[in-house]
């Protein structure tokens, strides 16, 4: 039996020297030292021997058990760690060749910016709200004290899905909206798309983006909507500016203003840019909420008032980022993109 033994351990010793991959090594494991192996084999024999030599035999057996299962794992890792050289050689990385360039994406200027002002709204306590972009004739004009021959509901100046329904010309209704819902008090604006019936041209597009504020609350004047403007048109442009409210009319809204603020190109003082005026572009229109508006959402008109105002964002990103031409914001042109 120890013959056997040691014949074994040198059969087992010359395989692993001719192994040449890991599986020839498993199969050599399996053929000497598993269950059915030849080690187990001769072991079986234990029981023929005598009572004194079966200690010594079992002491030598796992001795040799011990050393194959030494070696065989000792030339399991020996080719393991040879594939793994090999496989750094053929897959082998050159760190000195100069990657590709790849482009960081970045917000559009007209995103950043109402980010900006939304942000700018809700530390001053206002909701920030959406609304369909598809618009009940209710909400767009009715409720908004529209008369039936204002131009804007014209089918040249409005987009009608059908008699009922418009693509949104403003995003007022979203106000009509939120006062239904919250009633009064009540601060909230509402930034997206709205749609005209418009020619394209360097400061008009059919698509355009409004943000609309409005507050509702007691003993609301037309110091609050001015204070409000002004501190909003300062965060925007990061300047002192001079702004001017301009009578108008809007039937939403009574008295009505339109606002300007100072050229940023020279200041105030008149240059090209502003053809000698010393004023930007109109950016919004504003005003003290109508009665009738608030009436018509169940406010009572007799005690609370209000203010609202809507801002072209285009016209903002415009002057903020000193653009002549309102289609370079839809254009996708990305020689434009990457100048912000």
């Amino acid at each position: 039996m120890l013959d056997k033994l040691m014949n074994l351990r040198e059969e087992v010793k010359e395989r692993l020297n001719s192994a040449d991959s890991i599986q020839s090594i498993m199969d050599t494991k399996v053929e000497y030292l598993g269950k059915k192996g030849k080690l187990t084999d001769i072991l079986k024999e234990m029981g023929k021997l005598s009572a004194e030599e079966r200690p010594k035999m079992g002491k030598v057996a796992n001795e040799i058990r011990d050393y194959l299962e030494g070696s065989i794992e000792e030339k399991m890792t020996e080719l393991k760690e040879a594939e793994k050289q090999a496989t750094i050689e053929k897959e082998y990385l050159d760190v000195t060749i100069p990657k590709k360039q790849k482009d960081i994406g970045h917000l559009h200027p007209l995103a950043e910016t109402k980010r900006q002002l939304e942000d700018l709204f809700l530390s001053m306590g206002f909701k920030v709200l959406d609304g369909p972009e598809i618009e009940t004739v209710e909400n767009n004009f009715d409720l908004l004290n529209s008369p039936l021959d204002h131009p804007s509901r014209d089918m040249s100046d409005t987009f009608y899905m059908d008699k009922d329904h418009v693509l949104r010309s403003h995003t007022s209704p979203v106000q009509i909206r939120a006062m239904k819902e919250y009633g009064a008090p009540l601060k909230m604006i509402s930034a997206g798309r709205t749609f005209r019936n418009d020619e394209v041209d360097d400061t008009h597009s059919p698509m355009f983006h409004q943000i609309e504020g409005l507050v509702v609350d007691k003993n609301i004047s037309i110091a609050n909507l001015k204070s409000t403007i002004k501190t909003v048109l300062i965060e925007l442009f990061g300047q002192e500016l001079d702004t001017r409210f301009r009578p108008h009319y809007f039937p939403f809204t009574e008295p009505s203003f339109e606002v300007d603020v100072t050229c940023t190109n020279c200041g105030g003082k008149g240059c090209e840019k502003c053809n000698g005026t010393g004023w930007s572009m109109e950016l919004l229109g504003c005003g003290m909420v109508h009665p009738n508006v608030l009436r018509n959402c169940g406010i009572d008109p007799e005690v609370y008032t209000g203010f609202a105002f809507g801002m072209g964002l285009d016209r903002l990103v415009m002057v903020k980022h000193d653009i002549n031409n309102l289609r370079l914001l839809f254009d996708n042109d990305k020689r434009f993109l990457d100048q912000f």
